[in-house]
């Protein structure tokens, strides 16, 4: 497949979650009432064509009187690595380094758990991410039926974290505002995905997959 026909898939994904999210009986990104996820997958090499669109469907959306919430997962794991200290993050690097020199896989397998014990589980970067959501319905509690949340930069968690993981930790916690995850990856059959389109696929996948 050419680049150009993948670039042609992510507009088609873009073009259906827009008529979906636009509907006149509202958003419709999920066939389950109390569920209302949808993931986007594009290649890793689409990241700034995925971002320019992005950029102009919340332009749009907000034109329309929506509430736009992008959540940027990198922005939040850096939080979470500052609030560690800077000497420990100072100290983290130092030993990446050292490792590295010695033997690259043995330094990305050891800051690797060291990050992931920052992020996985309830309490790690999903615990965030249900953070910024409440707030933003606490600010926006006329537009239930037209806020909407973007969780974006996924690859910044690559290979700490999978997505599938991130969505079962927020799941009923979102204040029944749709959340679409933009995911670096691709698709494989019906319900499959392979983060950064290196990990096996996981097909363990409950939201809608566009397009």
């Amino acid at each position: 497949m050419t680049q150009e026909a993948l670039f042609g898939d992510l507009e088609e994904a873009m073009g259906a979650l827009k008529r979906d999210l636009l509907s006149e009986d509202g958003p419709r990104i999920s066939t389950m009432r109390n569920y209302r996820f949808a993931i986007l997958p594009y290649l890793p090499s689409e990241e700034f064509k995925l971002r320019h669109h992005m950029l102009r469907l919340t332009e749009e959306l907000r034109a329309e009187g929506w509430a736009v919430l992008p959540i940027s997962l990198q922005k939040l794991l850096i939080e979470r690595l500052r609030r560690t200290g800077q000497d420990n993050v100072a100290r983290l690097i130092d030993r990446e380094k050292r490792l590295f020199a010695r033997d690259p896989g043995r330094a990305l397998a050891d800051v690797s758990e060291t990050i992931a014990r920052q992020v996985e589980g309830p309490d790690g970067i999903a615990a965030d991410v249900v953070r910024l959501i409440g707030d933003f319905a606490e600010q926006n509690p006329g537009l239930r039926d037209r806020s909407l949340v973007f969780i974006g930069r996924a690859g910044a968690l690559y290979p700490f974290f999978r997505s599938s993981a991130l969505l079962k930790h927020i799941d009923g916690k979102t204040h029944n505002i749709p959340v679409v995850l933009l995911y670096p990856g691709e698709r494989v059959a019906h319900s499959g995905l392979r983060f950064m389109c290196q990990l096996d696929a996981d097909h363990d996948y409950r939201p809608r997959i566009y397009p």
